[in-house]
């Protein structure tokens, strides 16, 4: 039983996607705020330099995140959804916990993963030695506070409008944070230490509420019975597995042209590219709620509606998707050096010619969104991971080419990126959807 399940719902999936949507966007509006607050106190109180630091740690902590992490979320609403339709809580609850048990398994191997990058890979991880051991406590925190697990649970629920509440914990922390840290001096260390606190609240929360929410699935019993887990959902193992690289691949488009800015270029210029990087994912944050909800409803759909319904979900979201890049890069190109002077100070205005091919490639992933769901929801999540290796090899390439423009080459690599990804996603989810309908004819 789904506690609290009042909240009325649209008729049509394209209508609970913009429900969904609006729940969160309003959760992240009031999130967007904060951090545009917390953010201006986190790069005026270090400094260009000092910021640069803060940033690749946390890309180091992001990437280990998305090296250990399984995005078990993905697992949950993907296999969770038939049993949340047909009403079988006990095995939602036993898949829930065996993707809690992976989370976990993932946030140990960080943590190694961790101590080996950071205190013995002589200088791969290019981190000040006199923030070393700081930034080992921190990616274990951040490890650890991953909440993909009870977030699938959630969505599996359909239950977007609780969320809005435990994701409003961390902007609203870090906000509180960021003014104590203000008002007692700003440091580098303060700011990992009440950036990492945040986080692991929010994933307590976040469990709580999956459990207050359907409590015959979060229960700590179910976790013995993860052989019965894999035999109640066929194929888990592989979709797993490649979720899992998928992600790593996703982590090398996000975070590696950060680590390579501060490692080819230097720690200043690695500051301008993160709050360039941080100002357009800001921009285009309605890439990731759509992503939250069409997962969860393509993944509905597919189960409960005609394939004719489902093709036409997939068409409209990226249609809205893509007319909503448009606005992002316009965005960056007309007001790109202002937004970012009133949040950084003057010496960051000069990263406008970063953040304009970083606002391209994030409108290319905004239009995707609904390409990876047909994929992973149809049993074609290979699909899906083939384009993310074949963007990361575009990066790459484009990368070496570029390198010699310093960090604006780098972003432009990972607009080239990002075009690659679109157009190897597009292409093979409506190669998909052709041949559903072919099936049909």
């Amino acid at each position: 039983m789904i506690r609290g399940r009042a909240r009325p719902q649209p008729k049509s999936p394209i209508g609970r996607i913009f429900a969904n949507t609006a729940w969160l966007l309003g959760g992240k509006g009031f999130g967007a705020v904060c951090g545009i607050a917390y953010l201006a106190i986190l790069t005026r109180g270090l400094g260009l330099k000092g910021f640069g630091h803060f940033a690749l740690i946390f890309a180091t902590a992001q990437a280990l995140i998305a090296i250990g992490g399984f995005h078990s979320w993905q697992i949950v609403v993907r296999y969770g959804a038939p049993h949340v339709h047909a009403g079988e809580w006990r095995e939602f609850g036993r898949l829930g916990m065996f993707c809690g048990v992976l989370d976990a398994i993932g946030a140990a191997f960080g943590c190694l993963l961790a101590w080996v990058l950071i205190y013995h890979s002589g200088g791969l991880i290019h981190i000040n030695p006199t923030y070393v051991d700081p930034a080992f406590w921190f990616c274990c925190a951040m490890l650890w506070s991953l909440v993909s697990a009870p977030t699938g649970i959630v969505r599996a629920l359909d239950r977007f409008d609780m969320a809005v509440y435990v994701e409003a914990i961390v902007p609203l922390g870090r906000l509180a944070a960021a003014a104590a840290i203000w008002a007692t001096g700003p440091t580098v260390v303060k700011f990992l230490i009440g950036w990492a606190v945040v986080d692991m609240i929010e994933a307590v929360a976040y469990w709580i509420m999956a459990r207050r929410l359907c409590p015959e699935a979060v229960r700590l019993v179910h976790v013995r019975d993860w052989r019965q887990t894999i035999r109640e959902n066929p194929g888990i193992q592989r979709f797993a597995l490649v979720t899992y690289a998928g992600s790593t691949l996703d982590a090398i488009m996000r975070t590696g042209p950060l680590l390579a800015v501060g490692a080819l270029v230097g720690t200043r210029a690695a500051g301008l590219y993160r709050l360039a990087a941080q100002l357009s994912q800001a921009l285009s944050k309605i890439s990731s709620l759509l992503t939250r909800a069409v997962y969860a409803e393509i993944a509905r759909a597919h189960v409960t509606a005609d394939p004719d319904e489902f093709r036409k979900l997939a068409i409209q979201t990226s249609l809205v998707a893509g007319a909503t890049g448009a606005v992002v890069v316009a965005i960056a190109v007309l007001f790109g050096g202002q937004l970012l002077a009133l949040l950084g100070g003057d010496d960051f205005a000069k990263g406008a010619t970063i953040l304009i091919p970083l606002a391209i490639a994030a409108s290319f992933d905004l239009a995707s969104v609904a390409f990876e769901p047909v994929l992973h929801s149809t049993g074609l999540a290979r699909y899906a991971l083939a384009a993310r290796a074949l963007a990361v090899v575009a990066l790459g390439v484009a990368m070496v080419f570029l390198v010699q423009y310093a960090a604006p080459g780098i972003a432009w690599a990972v607009a080239v990126g990002g075009v690659v990804s679109f157009l190897a996603l597009g292409g093979l989810a409506r190669h998909t959807l052709n041949r559903m309908e072919h099936r049909l004819a």
